[in-house]
This record gives C-alpha cells, structure tokens and sequence, in this order.
C-alpha cells in the first residue's frame, strides 16, 4: 500500500476511536445513575479493549474507494479513471482545435469571396455608367453638328437659323425620350404630390374641381418611371 494510504487510514482509525471512546463516556455516565458505581478501572479496561478491537479489524482491511483500480509497480500509483478522463480531455481538445481552424479557413475564404465580388461588382457598375454615357455623348454628337451650322447661318440667314434652331430642339428631345426622358403631365390633372410641387393655390374658377392644376410654372421630368424634377403647378381650392 502506498505511504499516502496508509496516513489517511491511520487518521480516519484514529477519528473513529475517538469518537467511540466519546460515545463510551456518554453511555457510562448516561448509566452512571441507575446502575451501581463501577471502579474506574473497570470502564477504563472496557474502552482500552474496544480500541484494541477497533485496531486489529482497521489494520487486517485495507479499503480501496469504490470506482478506482491502483497498479502498484516500481513505487508508483496509476489511477486509470484520471488517465481515461485525461485521455479523453485530450481528444476533445484536438476535435476542437481543428473544427476551430475549419472554422477559421472557411471565413477566411468566405472574406477573400466577398472582397472578389465587390470589386468585380465596382467595376461593372463603373464600366455599365462609361458605356451609358459614351452612347448618350455619341446620340448628342449629330446634335452638336446642327448647332453649329446654325451659328454659321445666323448672320446671313435668319430664317435658316431658325429652322436650324427649330431642327436641334426636335432632334434633342428624340434623344432624350430615347433615353427614357418624358415630362410630366399637367394639363387639367389631379394635383398629384407624387409628381407635382404645388408652391402656390388660388381660387378655382368657375368648373374647376378643387385640386385641379390650372397653372404649369416649371416643368417636370421622369427617367422611365423615376421621377427626377416634380412640376411646379398652381392648384384650385377654395
């Protein structure tokens, strides 16, 4: 048995003869009353008899704790439940530790992706608005060679600066309702604040609706169905 045993037990036996020789004492002096006295010696060879009792039985039996194997070899003691237990930390910690690095390589890769496609998305979009106004640039070019004939024209013709001028608003609003331009209706709707800017209400004439615009002072304009500029109108109301 190791040394460290044999100490704890010694301390545990000597506990219990203690508190036999106590429990002794009481039932002595608990029947000290009503039985007739007894020489000291007599109750002292009692408890001396007990203890040697107690002594031989604790020193034939060694208890081992229930659950625990020891294997005494060279001086050392083996405990195989801490050993599985220790086994069994380390293996959990090795899963651990590598789901940890999966963990950590997969959010590296999903970073990288991301990184990937933000700068893919910048650039088309950079390249998506280049290619939108080379072609909105490229329909304005024959604009421009019309407003420069017209300039040409205008000291010698007037009246063929003024077809010229009439030509380059025609062939200007084509290339903006090409491009989706279109203005915003105003004549006789429904003040509508969705597309209309009301900075001004009067009183409505004579079977007029309240709420109807009866004056355009600025005009609106939507890019297919955005609308960029709401029209500035007068409403009826009374």
């Amino acid at each position: 048995m190791p040394p460290f045993m044999k100490d704890d037990i010694k301390k545990k036996d000597e506990e219990r003869l203690s508190e036999m020789q106590r429990e002794i004492d009481e039932e002595l002096s608990s029947t000290s009353s009503e039985q007739p006295a007894v020489p000291p010696s007599a109750n002292k060879g009692k408890v001396n008899a007990y203890a040697n009792i107690y002594k031989q039985t604790a020193e034939q039996t060694t208890p081992t704790p229930e659950g625990e194997a020891f294997d005494v070899a060279d001086g050392q003691v083996t405990d195989e439940g801490a050993s599985n237990g220790d086994a069994d930390l380390a293996a959990e910690n090795t899963r651990l530790t590598e789901q940890l690095k999966e963990t950590d390589s997969s959010l590296k890769r999903l970073r990288a992706d991301f990184e990937n496609y933000r700068r893919r998305t910048t650039k088309e979009k950079e390249d998506l608005s280049a290619f939108v106004t080379a072609n909105f640039m490229k329909d304005l070019l024959p604009l421009v060679d019309n407003f420069e004939r017209a300039m040409a024209a205008e000291d010698n013709d007037p009246v063929a600066f003024r077809q010229g001028i009439n030509m380059i608003a025609g062939q200007f609003w084509e290339i903006l309702a090409k491009n989706g331009l279109s203005k915003i209706n105003t004549d006789g709707a429904k003040f509508d604040p969705n597309f209309h800017q009301a900075v001004m209400r009067v009183e409505a004439p004579e079977g007029v609706e309240d709420g109807t615009i009866v004056a355009e002072l600025q005009k609106g304009y939507m890019v297919k169905d955005r609308v960029i500029r709401p029209a500035m109108v007068q409403v009826a109301g009374n």
